[in-house]
């Protein structure tokens, strides 16, 4: 098993794989990127991906290698990284240029992917649940940086992060400036009430996660109801049961809410059926 990263028309070891001082990405975080999972060697959801990432770079102006180009790279990567199942990250940046915000000194784009062996989640973590925080870094608003779109300037989620592991979670949930719920440091919220299943709507401002939208698909083709709503934390406090979802934790039970337990079991009846639809979709259907 290996690290391999594609920079630019070329394959390079982990160790060795450099960019530009002057490139954006590093300078700004001004750059786009999506990261995925491969099951039994093929990339999870690779169309739903390419095509976030083109409407995060269209959100910011940023010009995309074409999409075949980029497809090409992922999988020359993972072909000279030859790992059972990877982690895939693809990152755009604007490119390297004069150092300043000016978007039109950036020279061209620049197209990476890390390739790495996957590394999933503590299984104890399915088992028991996850801690959550409620934190109080507020979710970047919609007019100042839309977290619709995935972008290389992540301080936000970083901080909301920082702060729940301080309180000995393993995840941050973050409000929007109403005291919404919006979404996880890295992660969609879902919550289960009386059977009813309710995740914040896009709305409120958050990613459109790509197992997010999988799940309320799933979920609903069994015929559970999904809600795409508003909720407050003291719903979220409230609930029957709670879980996160992810590319890479795919779905995952949540035991705390702060310092509270949610009501057993854990996983919860739905939470279960929602880890055995997704867990059968990944295995069975990979691109």
């Amino acid at each position: 098993m290996s690290v391999r990263v594609f920079i630019n028309d070329r394959v390079t070891d982990g160790h060795q794989a450099a960019i530009s001082v002057f490139d954006r990405g590093f300078l700004y975080g001004d750059s786009v990127y999506e990261v995925l999972r491969t099951s039994a060697g093929e990339p999870v959801d690779f169309a739903a991906h390419l095509s976030r990432l083109s409407r995060s770079a269209a959100a910011i102006a940023l010009a995309l290698p074409p999409e075949d180009d980029i497809r090409e790279a992922v999988i020359t990567t993972l072909a000279a990284a030859e790992n059972p199942d990877s982690y895939i990250r693809i990152v755009v940046t604007r490119g390297a240029g004069d150092i300043g915000l000016a978007t039109e000194l950036a020279d061209r784009a620049a197209l990476i992917v890390i390739v790495k062996p996957l590394t999933l989640p503590d299984p104890a973590l399915y088992a028991r649940g996850a801690r959550l925080a409620i934190v109080g870094v507020v979710r970047t608003p919609r007019r100042a940086m839309d977290p619709a779109v995935k972008s290389g300037n992540y301080l936000n989620n970083i901080m909301a992060l920082a702060e729940a592991r301080r309180a000995g979670a393993d995840e941050a949930v973050m409000c929007d400036g109403d005291d919404r719920i919006a979404e996880g440091a890295s992660s969609n919220v879902f919550v289960v009430r009386d059977g009813q299943v309710t995740t914040p709507a896009l709305e409120v401002g958050l990613l459109a996660g790509i197992t997010r939208g999988r799940v309320i698909e799933l979920l609903r083709t069994a015929g559970i109801a999904v809600t795409e709503g508003v909720l407050s934390p003291a719903e979220v406090r409230l609930a029957d049961e709670v879980f996160i979802t992810s590319s890479i934790r795919s779905v995952m039970p949540v035991a705390h809410i702060d310092d509270q337990a949610l009501p057993a079991p854990i996983p919860g009846p739905i939470t279960r059926e929602a880890m055995a639809l997704y867990r059968r979709r990944v295995l069975h259907i990979a691109s």
